[in-house]
């Protein structure tokens, strides 16, 4: 039975950080609302990350790339007859979601706030957020929904079975069993870290612990991943590409995972994995994984914060080295043994 005939819709389509920065937010909705129906849409590539999630009543996937799938996804929100939308995203196409909703309630950023700021014209309550962390902002948002800012983050993620057993039979056939994930790649150029860098920290990291790295890639990152594993000879780490269900699985059961300011960062700290962060242009106390124990190492001057999807590495990851990333890691590794 719904509390009070309550029905949110999340409306948060993208991208894989900062659908895992929104989720402990919506934690705390399901916390306050324990009872209504909480619904979130999203692009479809990422809704398997928030399938079976115990805050979530339903995960509505958006085509964007699809007219007639767009369409249908907004029939969809339509007939759900929600009392309450709250747009996380704060752009044109997620606040237009919202009001093509027929929510008469519109949960959004002040304008100010709002990364394409003509979006708050479509709110009928619009918010001032609190705090310096993406999370934190995200509370504020669920706040004005009557939710409650908790003292420690909720991340209720499921981990789809299939594929943790597809990756567990994939690794097995390497000969794999304890490892760590190094994530080469990132959304742009400038919050990488090199690859010859990465090699070498799997080549040291193997012979300090006897583990060995699977780097994982994304779309257009084979040849970053191809490059780490040759930089690392002699030792032999093994770049995987996986589906999402699959990473979910691989990041689950990682001793350690190592990576920039990326989904895959912040998917495994989600999960509860140990994780070292590597940032530069990207200020860790904003974007950093949300988590209590997750270890950043950073060597950014303040002028060199820069949200700029340049092509080139950042001047503050070439500060980084591979010394201060192995001790890092294996300071993390164990704490966790």
């Amino acid at each position: 039975m719904i509390e009070g005939g309550e029905r949110y819709l999340v409306v948060r389509l993208t991208a894989l950080g900062d659908i895992l920065h929104t989720l402990p937010a919506v934690a705390a909705l399901r916390a306050a609302h324990k009872n209504a129906r909480i619904d979130w849409v999203v692009e479809r590539k990422w809704a398997p990350v928030l399938e079976g999630s115990p805050a979530i009543s339903e995960v509505i996937p958006f085509d964007r790339a699809s007219i007639f799938g767009s369409i249908t996804c907004v029939r969809r929100l339509r007939e759900k007859k929600y009392t309450c939308a709250i747009d996380f995203q704060g752009l044109y196409k997620s606040s237009v979601l919202a009001m093509l909703s027929s929510a008469p309630r519109r949960i959004g950023f002040e304008r100010a706030w709002a990364r394409e700021p003509g979006a708050a014209l479509l709110y009928t309550e619009r918010v001032v957020p609190k705090g310096c962390h993406v999370t934190e902002l995200n509370y504020s948002l669920a706040e004005k929904a009557g939710a409650s800012r908790p003292v420690k983050p909720e991340y209720p993620l499921r981990v789809p079975a299939g594929g943790a057993a597809s990756v567990r039979a994939r690794l097995a056939e390497q000969g794999i069993g304890d490892y760590i994930v190094v994530g080469a790649g990132g959304s742009w150029r400038a919050k990488c870290w090199p690859t010859d860098r990465y090699g070498e920290f799997c080549r040291k990291f193997e012979k300090l612990h006897g583990l060995r790295a699977i780097v994982t890639y994304g779309p257009g990152e084979e040849s970053l991943a191809e490059e780490v594993c040759r930089a690392a000879n002699p030792a032999a780490p093994i770049a995987m590409k996986t589906t999402i269900e699959e990473l979910m699985g691989l990041l689950a059961h990682a001793r350690c995972v190592v990576a920039a300011d990326s989904g895959p960062l912040h998917l495994a700290a989600a999960l509860g994995t140990p994780v070292v962060g590597l940032y530069g242009p990207t200020d860790p106390s904003r974007n950093g994984p949300f988590v209590p124990g997750a270890v950043i190492v950073s060597q950014a001057r303040p002028e060199e914060i820069s949200y700029k999807r340049r092509t080139n590495v950042s001047p503050a990851m070439l500060r980084i080295t591979v010394e201060q990333v192995l001790e890092a890691a294996d300071s993390c590794v164990k704490a966790h043994a």
